[in-house]
């Protein structure tokens, strides 16, 4: 075992610490007679090993290298493997196998020494926005592909040489077309221009058949459009092109990487694979942002627009209908058959223009010898000569569905004699109609072991076509009457001790109505339509309502100029009953009921401090009242006119007004003074309203006074009569008197100022 280098100076270390001699041997890994003679010599073991410059063994090829060696100079190409091969042949079973490693190892050695000179690469200095590089590289060895299918596919690779800035299009053939598009596209991403453009000699860009003078002619236009300066590599000499050639090596690594880590290849669209190729461009460029920048400071502004990359050919349309543009043909409309058309071709559609309008636009096809035949070109006259459909030679063409292809073939074996006349018909309609209907309609016919002839299948088409009738939806008009049910539930839960209280003995609710209502007597009679139901009318007039006249009321008067809040309306207005008016009911009016429209709540009562006003009951007592509210409407409650329906007969009398009381306290007690009435004044059945009550004491509302509202001796006096105050919401309201005959008139139904059950009912509009 020979003594390396490093065992030395490791022994150097030792016997610097002072490690006796045989142990700093040890250590060393060396025999202490070696380690004597290194300490000796002073030298390292690479340093005092001579050069091996004999043969251990006598050289094999010594009688037949000077031919070898001729060979090689002819050819510098020559693999050492041919050459022993040869050697082999020549002199049969001298040279065995094991000697060609011998053999490749003379043959390097002669490269080395006498062999011809290496080309030489010089390493550049780039300048910061000056030189920029562009090539194709195809990227079918990463196996990419869309929704399951291959996708065959080149990049179009663009590179800054000076910090590596680079991106990419996807595009399927080196062409003009489109290396003046992934150009374009890249310099407007980058958003300048360098000063020059460097490129291979392109010449898989030039189409057979074309010019190389045509070609640099459209490339010279470009690079004039943006102010490049174009440099070409030499033919065969990729390496000269150095910086994209590097780069179209490391981008698919690290596209080839990415996929690993995505765990799959395929892509749902070309789009969504574009995506994912600029966010892999974008992540090679995080780290050369510093350097971008320096660039971005050197390139030119973008020209005003882009430069037109279409190719231009002029031809004629033939007799098929038919276009040959590049070695591919195309269909075109039979009515240009004879015309001359300018065909433009961009990287992936052609457009055909006639009379400066464009005609078509299609895919274009890519290599040569490929065709594209639209049935509707040519459908017209195929129906008209149906027999030409057999052998035409774009016969393929025309299915343009799976679905199609096996309609015919099932035609073909059921109809053989009608089978392309029946198809062709399909056809006609597909161009006519709707392709997808008469594919629909095929599968269907197809489905049921049907032969899809023209008639089954546009008889079919015309049922799947039919459209169901739409339902015709009626809303009818809305019943306003659900919210007072609502509103009735909320009652019955808060105010049941209110709704028990108007009750009569047989569970039927009593009270004031509209005195002139002459319907629904109890008992007999029906209620008539718009009437108001379960309220007891007052009468008024005439006709006392039991007892002798009423005593003299001295503290009515009249307010003048009481207000209507916003939102508030007059209506309803008609008489009033004097109160304390008492009598024995006249005839036709005791024991009635006006009846309302149905689902009316059917409460009469007083409304509590806090609450809305749904339904206003007021006796001849003050108590306590509800909030000051919008008064939605008002129903009389003496002998007045409801509905427009003829009532008792009312005598005229004295009108008196008042102040409809507020939240904090007033009386509840109002009633309008006639129908339609413009609400000049209020009537305040308890007593008179002094001019300087407070405001908050008024209703919001106003209402009008009704006939016959004092007695005959009411001397309009201002006082206000002793009893009990009318800010007192301690003091319950007294209950309306009941029939005839079922509670006695005495001091319990007479009221302290002197009304006899007068009420208002105020019905809430929804």
């Amino acid at each position: 075992m020979l003594t390396t280098d490093q065992q030395v100076r490791r022994l150097r270390q030792l016997d610097a610490r002072g490690t006796p001699t045989a142990v700093a041997a040890v250590r060393s890994g060396m025999d202490a007679k070696t380690a004597r003679k290194y300490r000796r010599l002073g030298r390292l073991p690479s340093e005092v090993r001579m050069p091996h410059s004999w043969r251990t063994h006598p050289d094999p090829f010594a009688d037949v290298w000077t031919g070898v060696a001729e060979r090689l100079a002819l050819n510098p190409g020559l693999e050492a493997l041919t050459l022993f091969q040869q050697l082999q042949r020549e002199h049969p079973g001298r040279f065995p196998d094991g000697q060609l490693r011998t053999f490749q190892r003379r043959v390097k050695v002669w490269r080395a020494t006498g062999g011809p000179v290496k080309e030489v690469f010089f390493a550049q200095v780039h300048t910061p926005g000056r030189l920029c590089a562009s090539d194709f590289t195809h990227m079918a060895d990463l196996r990419v592909t869309i929704a399951g299918q291959p996708f065959d596919h080149l990049i179009y690779h663009f590179v800054l040489t000076y910090s590596n800035w680079e991106t990419g299009t996807v595009c399927f053939a080196e062409s003009f077309e489109t290396l003046a598009d992934g150009l374009q596209d890249a310099l407007a991403e980058l958003g300048g221009v360098p000063a020059v453009h460097r490129t291979d000699r392109l010449t898989a860009a030039i189409p057979p058949g074309t010019t190389g003078a045509e070609f640099t002619q459209r490339y010279q236009a470009l690079l004039k459009h943006y102010g490049l300066e174009g440099q070409a590599t030499q033919a065969g000499h990729g390496n000269e092109n150095g910086d994209i050639e590097q780069r179209h090596r490391r981008f698919k690594q690290a596209l080839d990487q990415q996929l690993m880590l995505r765990n799959s290849r395929d892509f749902a669209s070309r789009e969504a694979y574009q995506a994912y190729l600029q966010d892999l461009f974008g992540q090679l460029n995080a780290n050369r942002g510093v350097k971008k920048t320096l660039e971005m400071e050197h390139l030119r502004a973008l020209p005003a627009g882009r430069f037109e990359s279409a190719g231009r050919v002029e031809v004629k349309v033939d007799a098929g209908s038919t276009i040959h543009v590049r070695g591919n043909t195309y269909s075109v409309s039979s009515r240009l058959i004879g015309e001359r058309v300018e065909v433009r071709l961009y990287a992936e559609h052609v457009e055909v223009w006639y009379a400066q309008r464009m005609v078509e636009r299609m895919p274009r096809l890519r290599g040569r010898g490929q065709h594209r035949i639209a049935y509707r070109h040519v459908i017209d006259w195929l129906v008209r000569k149906p027999g030409a459909f057999a052998a035409y030679r774009y016969r393929d063409d025309l299915f343009p569905t799976t679905t199609f292809r096996i309609a015919y073939d099932v035609l073909r074996s059921r109809t053989p004699q009608r089978a392309g006349r029946e198809y062709l018909r399909l056809l006609s309609h597909a161009a006519s109609d709707s392709e997808v209907s008469v594919e629909a309609a095929i599968r269907v016919v197809l489905d049921g072991d049907g032969t899809p002839t023209a008639d089954a299948v546009v008889a079919r088409m015309r049922e799947l076509s039919t459209t169901p009738a739409v339902p015709v939806v009626t809303v009818g008009p809305v019943d306003l009457g659900v919210y007072d049910q609502l509103l009735s539930v909320t009652e019955d839960t808060t105010h049941v001790e209110d709704h028990e209280r108007w009750r009569d003995a047989d569970g039927e609710l009593e009270g004031a109505g509209p005195a002139d209502d002459a319907s629904d007597v109890r008992g007999g009679g029906g209620r008539g339509e718009g009437e108001r139901a379960d309220v007891r009318a007052v009468p008024a007039g005439p006709e006392r309502c039991g007892g002798g006249p009423s005593p003299r009321e001295p503290d009515r008067a009249i307010v003048e100029g009481v207000e209507a809040a916003p939102g508030e309306e007059l209506v309803g207005a008609g008489h009033e009953a004097p109160a304390g008016e008492g009598g024995a009911p006249g005839e036709g009016v005791a024991r009635r009921r006006v009846r309302g429209p149905a689902r009316e709540r059917a409460g009469v009562r007083a409304t509590g401090f806090g609450e809305d006003a749904f339904t206003l009951c007021s006796g001849s007592r003050a108590g306590a009242v509800g909030p000051e509210g919008v008064v939605h409407d008002v129903q009389p409650a003496g002998p007045g006119v409801a509905a427009g329906e003829a009532g008792a007969e009312v005598a005229e009398g004295a009108e008196a007004a008042g102040r409809l009381p507020g939240a904090d306290g007033g009386r509840p007690r109002v009633r309008a003074a006639e129908p339609g009435g413009n609400g000049g004044a209020v009537h305040t059945p308890g007593g008179a309203v002094r001019a300087g009550q407070r405001a908050v004491d008024e209703q919001p509302g106003v209402l009008g006074v009704g006939v016959d509202l004092q007695g005959s001796d009411d001397d309009g006096g201002r006082d206000r009569p002793i009893g009990t105050p009318q800010r007192d919401r301690g003091v319950e309201r007294a209950e309306l008197p009941g029939r005839a005959g079922e509670e006695p008139a005495g001091e319990d139904n007479q009221r302290a100022d002197g009304m006899t059950g007068a009420a208002v009912m105020l019905k809430r509009e929804v």
